[in-house]
């Protein structure tokens, strides 16, 4: 198992330190939804999700986001903080995106039990741009990202 460790400098994987941002409030030990936080803790990679119209899988285990791939952001919803499909009624998020943002996701157990309210898709995917804040994932360059994706398995942590 690996362990990544988010430091005030940034992302340690293997022996580097990865420039990333994390949301725009910082870090926090009590997470909710839309507060635009990361949440603190050991965070479990539980899925890899990329965009094969735009990159080959970078691993074995890696999942394609198919057109109509959601995340349901909606703390009412009964599939709050999981992969839906469109057509859904409730609040989400979609995974193909026109920028390419989501292109590679790695998907974490953040809320994997769905608690209403305590905050869906903490993902680790690309920055926008330095310095340059998430809505509470984790976010380093194109290139690290894909290096790190590479490498990880599911299990792997993040710690926070």
């Amino acid at each position: 198992m690996s362990t990544l460790r988010l430091t005030p400098r940034g992302l340690l994987a293997f022996g580097q330190l990865h420039p990333c941002t994390i949301g725009r409030t910082g870090l926090t030990e009590d997470k909710r939804e839309g507060d635009g936080a990361t949440p603190r803790g050991t965070l479990r990679l539980t899925a890899m999700l990329y965009r094969p119209d735009r990159l080959a899988a970078p691993a074995p285990w890696a999942r394609p986001i198919r057109p109509g791939d959601l995340w349901s952001d909606d703390a009412e919803d009964p599939l709050y903080n999981r992969l839906v499909r469109a057509p859904h009624a409730r609040s989400h998020e979609a995974l193909r995106r026109a920028d390419p943002l989501y292109d590679l996701i790695l998907v974490t157990d953040w809320n994997a039990e769905g608690r209403p309210g305590a905050g869906s898709a903490i993902f680790m995917h690309q920055w926008r741009r330095p310095g340059w804040p998430t809505a509470g994932c984790i976010a380093p360059p194109r290139p690290a990202l894909h290096r790190l994706a590479a490498r990880l398995r599911p299990g792997d942590v993040i710690l926070t």
